[in-house]
């Protein structure tokens, strides 16, 4: 306070020598003076009075009341109907055997125990088509005529041996030797045999006797099973070869799934397992028939042979699938619902803890098997409540109120 008033005093006599004498009264500058040294008393009262009142700020605060979730970081609590509206279920941890999977790429193939390869077994010319691509048929329904001088040659020879041991049967034995019906029996069963061979039914070896000299050589192919016509590799008047595969028929009822492993993959995977087949965002149900022993020099893996059903028609071969095998835990473990598991703000997995006042918390778990639809988790106790469905509805309540779960 004195530093204020010597100042205060300069500054008096400064301003009294620039301003005329007759001017300046004692009066007025005791008047200024008391004036300053009032403000300056009023001044202080003010800082007196502010430091008075900033405990009451502080205390004020403190008392006032915070949100309800601000108790626990992270927690989040929901109202019975906000619950009942998200469907969100709330259910307790209990350890028990599960299903985890195993994942391979595969493709859907024709049922080779069911199917049928159509082909020539001489060299041939495509007369006429009777079927075609994706046709339903049925076992013995004609496919295809074909043309080949070798049948031609072939029903010829079989008329010829026909006609002479139908001829020595009706001499006798006393008018031919045993010698001479032997042979021509013999003849003519090789002539029959050698139609056989090449594909003809034997209303056709019949007919071959008795059908006009432009028609030998023609000959029809029929469906030895029932199913589709999966693939039809001709046209006609084009010319085959013996062995070549013209049209494929399988039941589609049944078909195979080829699963790919990993060769260095070293789980067994016995005959008779169950596994999961997704094809366009459908699941069948397969079972496990055959395992190869060998390892597929191209693409390196491990060939696995399921059946599946296929009683709608909705799968073909040539569509490429997901292949869950599955196999059951030999311990009981804890898992939750896939849909349980959220990422945290870390980029952690965590779940919705209820604790004893009901509150939702998110909790940090540590990621295990995967199963069916489940996934195992560590780091909670057997019997914790955590939320199983609706957890994404919670994760987006606990974002409206801002609050990290980590409290950073």
């Amino acid at each position: 306070m004195k530093r204020l008033n010597i100042t205060f005093s300069a500054l008096v006599l400064m301003f009294a020598n620039f301003v005329p004498a007759a001017t300046s009264t004692p009066q007025d500058v005791e008047h200024a003076k008391s004036g300053h040294e009032h403000s300056e008393a009023q001044l202080q009262a003010m800082h007196v009075h502010e430091a008075d009142e900033a405990p009451h700020e502080d205390e004020q605060a403190v008392s006032q009341p915070q949100p309800e979730h601000d108790e626990q970081a992270g927690g989040v609590r929901l109202t019975d109907t906000q619950m009942r509206l998200a469907n969100v279920q709330i259910s307790r941890l209990e350890k028990r055997v599960y299903q985890s999977q195993l994942y391979a790429p595969g493709e859907i193939k024709a049922n080779g125990y069911s199917s049928y390869v159509l082909s020539p077994r001489v060299d041939s010319i495509v007369v006429k088509r009777h079927a075609t691509l994706g046709q339903h048929i049925k076992a013995g329904a004609p496919l295809v005529s074909l043309f080949s001088a070798e049948v031609a040659s072939a029903q010829t020879t079989y008329r010829l041996a026909k006609a002479e041991w139908q001829r020595v049967q009706k001499m006798g034995k006393g008018t031919v030797s045993e010698k001479r019906l032997l042979t021509a029996k013999a003849e003519y069963e090789v002539a029959q045999s050698q139609l056989v061979a090449f594909g003809l039914s034997s209303k056709a070896i019949e007919q071959s006797a008795d059908i006009p000299a432009e028609k030998l050589g023609e000959y029809t192919l029929f469906a030895g099973t029932s199913g589709a016509v999966l693939s039809d590799n001709f046209a006609q008047g084009q010319r085959v070869d013996a062995g070549i595969e013209l049209m494929l028929i399988a039941d589609e009822r049944l078909l195979w799934v080829e699963a790919k492993l990993s060769a260095n993959q070293t789980i067994d995977i016995d005959e008779g397992t169950t596994a999961q087949v997704k094809v366009n965002q459908q699941m069948y149900p397969a079972t496990v028939i055959q395992e190869a022993h060998t390892i597929d020099q191209a693409t390196r893996s491990r060939v696995v042979r399921l059946s599946v059903k296929n009683n709608q028609h909705t799968l073909h071969p040539g569509m490429f699938s997901d292949v869950y095998f599955e196999f059951a835990t030999e311990q009981k473990v804890l898992a939750v619902p896939e849909q349980a598991l959220l990422r945290n703000p870390d980029g952690d997995w965590a779940v919705f803890v209820q604790d004893e006042d009901g509150e939702l918390i998110s909790t940090e778990v540590e990621l295990g098997q995967r199963f069916a639809g489940f996934r195992e988790i560590k780091g909670l106790p057997e019997g914790t409540k955590v939320v199983t469905e609706g957890a994404f509805f919670v994760a987006s309540e606990q974002a409206k109120g801002g609050f990290d779960p980590h409290n950073h």
